[in-house]
């Protein structure tokens, strides 16, 4: 048997705060989604003056990254180079630049989706989340 890490709350609220003062410090309106490796929410912030709309889409891009186990640039990529059939793969959507997992050990812990600014700059967003569990 395996032994398997996980996300604790501790975890998420460090992982929320780092992405909200990423974001703040760039004046980014953005909602921060936190899942765990199934893919489930844990966390959902919209900063003030986020579209709503990116309340949608940060836990779909997190839901993506977490289930993947693999950054959703990757998925964007795939479709942009023309394999646009991808967008028919079930169960899945958030297929944009900006969800980022959460790897220990090789494991995928969860994930971070920001949604509300250019990719890159949400993907940020979810790199420095992360940054602050030192991972």
């Amino acid at each position: 048997m395996k032994t398997k890490h996980e996300l604790e709350l501790s975890d998420v609220k460090k992982i929320a705060a780092a992405a909200e003062t990423e974001a703040l410090k760039n004046q980014w309106a953005v909602t921060i989604a936190i899942v765990d490796d199934g893919g489930h929410l844990l966390w959902l912030q919209r900063l003030d003056g986020a579209a709503a709309l990116s309340s949608q889409i940060g836990p779909a891009k997190a839901r993506a990254a977490a289930l993947g186990r693999r950054e959703t640039k990757i998925y964007e990529d795939i479709i942009n180079g023309g394999r646009t059939a991808f967008l028919t793969a079930p169960g899945v959507d958030g297929l944009l630049e900006g969800g980022v997992p959460i790897i220990k050990d090789g494991q995928c812990l969860g994930a971070v989706g920001v949604s509300g600014v250019k990719s890159n700059e949400d993907a940020q967003i979810a790199r420095a989340g992360i940054a602050a569990i030192g991972l």
